[in-house]
């Protein structure tokens, strides 16, 4: 159903040159709540939110793609900590903070932070605070985010 659901708010969002970065369906029976956040390089501005839950909202409903029952859409920015999980993720926030867990450790570690060095063939590149660079590859990931500096 997820994978419906992404499918669905990226054809709407596509001509508007708005990136769907994630979709959660949470809770149960009629407490079930569906969160789609977007992106753009420009930022996210209200207007967009309203846009991709309008027609995004009337296509599931008239394709049923929600089965089970009553839902509360929600559509938001990811924030200031946005996750990345794409490839092209990597790629467009080379040069920022973040922090990262891995599924397997490197270099006795698992959690990393410090600055996206680069992404390349599938390989992340970090540069710590302290130490060499560390390179990993993106199947490692479990969660990585940007990291907002005050």
């Amino acid at each position: 159903m997820i994978a419906r659901i992404t499918e669905i708010a990226e054809r709407v969002g596509a001509p508007e040159e708005i990136e769907i970065v994630d979709v959660e369906l949470k809770g149960s029976g009629n407490n079930r709540f569906l969160r789609i956040y977007i992106d753009k390089p420009s930022g996210v501005s209200h207007a967009e939110c309203e846009f991709i839950s309008k027609n995004v909202g009337t296509i599931l409903d008239v394709e049923d793609v929600v089965s089970g029952g009553a839902y509360s859409l929600q559509v938001s920015s990811p924030g200031v900590d946005r996750p990345l999980r794409k490839p092209r993720d990597f790629e467009r926030f080379a040069g920022k903070k973040l922090k990262v867990l891995l599924r397997e450790p490197v270099g006795g570690k698992r959690r990393w932070e410090g600055t996206l060095a680069g992404f390349s063939d599938g390989i992340i590149a970090i540069e710590p605070a302290s130490g060499e660079p560390v390179r990993f590859g993106i199947g490692n990931v479990e969660k990585a985010n940007l990291k907002f500096e005050w």
